[in-house]
């Protein structure tokens, strides 16, 4: 009688086991399907197909509701159509989703900068930076919300931080130049902006090469 009991126990045991790899193995394909959909929306988007980009993202959080990834690029897609309130929304649901979703306090930050309310979105900047200090992007973004507020030094300091932690980030030499064309430091503006091509960043450096009236880029280049 124990041991048949035992026997008994044993298999529900085993049973139990066995659906929760069977449960565990279903999230991780929904997952994995969600991660698909969302690499299908990110090709709808970067081809200007936001509406079908959108669609995919709501597909996958069909399959996998907790995946901070789709809000993020869902947002992204409503930023791209103009939508900006729609893409804040979203935004706000990955970081309610996941605290540490670090693309998603930036892109909220760049959302609210974009719509000229710059302390709200350097706010969302430090957000993410109090998370990971070695985000060099963000503070380049940081960086573009303290120019336009006319904190010139401030903005300065968060190029320099992020030329410092990614010596290739192109945008931040441009967007130094910038300042440094504003203050009338020209050597350093057009040196900023001949680097930034060299990174593959060459609108303003082309921009002022054409009108010829601040930098000397050939001088520059042979020192």
């Amino acid at each position: 009688m124990i041991f048949a009991f035992s026997c008994i126990m044993l298999r529900r045991s085993v049973v139990s086991i066995i659906l929760i790899l069977i449960a565990g193995c279903a999230s991780v394909s929904h997952r994995e399907m969600a991660s698909q959909l969302v690499d299908r929306g990110i090709n709808y988007a970067d081809n200007g197909q936001y509406d079908l980009a959108i669609a995919e993202y709501d597909r996958a959080l069909q399959s996998s509701p907790a995946f901070a990834s789709a809000f993020n690029y869902k947002g992204n897609a409503y930023f791209l159509k103009g939508q900006y309130d729609l893409a804040i929304n979203e935004y706000n649901k990955a970081i309610d989703t996941d605290p540490d979703y670090l693309r998603a306090y930036s892109n909220m930050g760049y959302t609210y900068y974009h719509i000229g309310e710059y302390e709200r979105a350097i706010n969302e900047f430090n957000k993410a930076l109090d998370k990971d200090p070695m985000y060099a992007k963000c503070y380049n973004k940081r960086g573009l919300a303290y120019f336009a507020k006319g904190e010139l030094d401030r903005a300065v300091h968060d190029y320099n931080k992020a030329i410092e932690l990614d010596p290739a980030l192109a945008h931040s030499y441009d967007n130094r130049g910038v300042v440094y064309l504003v203050t009338g430091e020209i050597e350093k503006a057009c040196a900023d902006f001949a680097r930034a091509c060299e990174l593959g960043e060459c609108s303003t450096y082309h921009m002022l090469l054409n009108e010829g009236h601040y930098c000397q880029f050939d001088r520059l280049a042979s020192k």
